[in-house]
């Protein structure tokens, strides 16, 4: 058995920080950045981290939502499904905007390159080479207030 990818490693760890924090229920993740194909790769390595530990895990793509319409379509029919499962929502920044930001448990946002990252997600991933990504670390309290994101 060849050793796993360090992609796969990386959203390994990802999956363990949110299992630890949210084990189980109706769980929400929004993957999320300014490449909507980057953000569903993603996505898809998370679910398959996820679904290598057992969690019912399923993805839906934003498609141009805003919050209201992500409210009505996906989160609420999978919180009243009442399923022990994670529901994760690919997609462009709009799903950590403002308003929608609210709607998941756990976010991870993708930066590739010197963009900025979202100082709303809980994790930040470096898809620079996204074959071997890796996790950043950011200092919110040196952000300025006047940043917002």
């Amino acid at each position: 058995m060849s050793a796993p990818s360090a992609r796969q490693v990386l959203f390994e760890g990802v999956a363990d920080e949110f299992l630890h924090d949210y084990p189980r229920g109706a769980r929400l993740v929004a993957v999320a950045s300014p490449d909507a194909e980057r953000s569903a790769a993603a996505a898809e390595s998370l679910r398959d981290a996820l679904t290598a530990r057992g969690v019912d895990a399923r993805i839906t793509e934003q498609d141009g939502r805003g919050e209201d319409a992500l409210r009505a379509d996906v989160v609420a029919p999978f919180r009243s499904s009442g399923a022990d499962a994670v529901q994760i929502v690919s997609g462009t920044p709009g799903l950590l905007a403002e308003r929608t930001r609210g709607l998941w448990h756990f976010s991870v946002w993708l930066i590739d390159g010197d963009e900025v990252p979202h100082t709303a997600a809980t994790a930040l991933v470096d898809v620079t080479d996204p074959d071997a990504p890796v996790r950043r670390l950011a200092d919110y309290c040196a952000v300025p207030p006047s940043f917002l994101t």
